[in-house]
């Protein structure tokens, strides 16, 4: 199970790592592991978009299940993925490179605050 140190985590399981005030945002190791082998994503929302932390992100779906992606972070979708929605299984293969989801211009910075480190994230994950 991999934790990036560099990167902040949401408790309902995506990371966000920023770059030039842009947060970048995905599905952590645990969520795909937890998921198991996932089929699908579906995206709620679309480059321009507005969108507040706690909203919807997506929908992945998985042989075991079927989870809503929370965003961790408001402000203005610069960019989705969309190699995520033509080829899902690339979150159980890369989740922390090839498979982010959107990038956002984060309107608050202070939101990260919020996140967890990557130790606490362990901690709150594996006890």
């Amino acid at each position: 199970m991999n934790f990036p140190a560099e990167l902040k985590y949401a408790q309902t399981d995506e990371w966000v790592r920023v770059e030039n005030g842009i947060a970048i945002v995905g599905i952590s190791d645990y969520a795909q592991d937890a998921l198991g082998d996932v089929v699908y994503f579906e995206f709620s929302v679309e480059a321009g978009d507005q969108v507040k932390a706690g909203g919807q992100l997506g929908q992945v779906d998985s042989a075991k299940a079927s989870s809503e992606v929370i965003l961790p972070v408001s402000g203005v979708v610069t960019e989705i993925n969309e190699a995520v929605s033509d080829n899902a299984e690339i979150i159980n293969n890369d989740p922390y490179g090839e498979a982010w989801l959107v990038k956002i211009k984060m309107d608050n910075p202070a939101e990260l605050e919020n996140l967890l480190t990557a130790e606490a994230y362990q901690a709150y994950r594996l006890g």
